[in-house]
C-alpha cells in the first residue's frame, strides 16, 4: 500500500500494477466516523463495484484495503479534510497542493487509469467543467476518467452506463491501448 502521508486522515491504497485509482472529494462525514472509504450507507459505490464486476461481490467498506487484490486502488484529492464537497471546496483547502500532491501519485503509481468518482472531483482536479467518460488529459500513462458520483446526495443522477464503459475500456486491449 502507498506510503501514508502526515496529516492524512485515512491511507490511500495504491501500488505498482494497479487498472484503476478511484479517487473521490475527500471522505464524508461517515467514511471518517469509521475510517473506512465511501461508508456512509447510503452510497453506492461498493455496490457499483461489483454490479460492473470489478469485485467478485459486494465489499465492506472496511475491507478497503483488499481492492488492491483486484487491482483498484483509492485516493481522495483533499486528504486532510472530510464532508460534503461544499466544504471541502470552499476555499480552506489549497487546492494548487491538493493537484499537485494527487498528480506526483499518479506519476510514482502509474495506475492505467485514474477514475474521478464525480464530475465535482473532476472539475476540481482539471480546473475545467468535466463531462463523464474519458478525458482527452492524460497523467503520465495514465488515462482520466470521470463517473458520476455514487453518493446517495447524487442518487438521483447516477448512471452505471459510464461505469461498464470503463470496465470495457480496461479489459478490452485495442481500446485500453488508445
Amino acid at each position: 500500500m502507498g506510503d501514508r502521508l502526515s496529516g492524512e486522515l485515512i491511507p490511500d491504497v495504491l501500488a505498482d500494477g494497479l487498472r484503476i485509482v478511484f479517487c473521490g472529494s475527500a471522505l464524508g462525514d461517515v467514511s471518517w466516523e469509521r475510517r473506512a472509504y465511501y461508508a456512509n450507507p447510503g452510497n453506492r459505490f461498493w455496490q457499483t463495484l461489483a454490479e460492473v464486476g470489478l469485485t467478485p461481490r459486494r465489499l465492506m467498506a472496511e475491507e478497503y484495503p483488499r481492492l488492491v487484490d483486484w487491482g483498484i486502488g483509492l485516493t481522495d484529492l483533499v486528504k486532510t479534510d472530510h464532508g460534503q464537497d461544499a466544504h471541502i471546496f470552499d476555499g480552506h483547502v489549497d487546492m494548487d497542493e491538493a493537484r499537485r500532491l494527487l498528480t506526483a501519485k499518479v506519476l510514482r503509481w502509474q495506475p492505467r487509469v485514474l477514475a474521478f468518482t464525480s464530475k465535482t472531483v473532476a472539475g476540481q482536479f482539471l480546473r475545467r467543467r468535466a463531462m463523464q467518460g474519458r478525458q482527452q488529459e492524460c497523467i503520465g500513462r495514465t488515462a482520466v476518467w470521470v463517473l458520476p458520483s455514487t453518493s446517495g446526495l447524487a442518487r438521483r443522477f447516477f448512471d452505471i452506463g459510464p461505469w461498464r464503459e470503463l470496465v470495457r475500456f480496461i479489459h478490452d486491449p485495442v481500446v485500453g491501448a488508445s
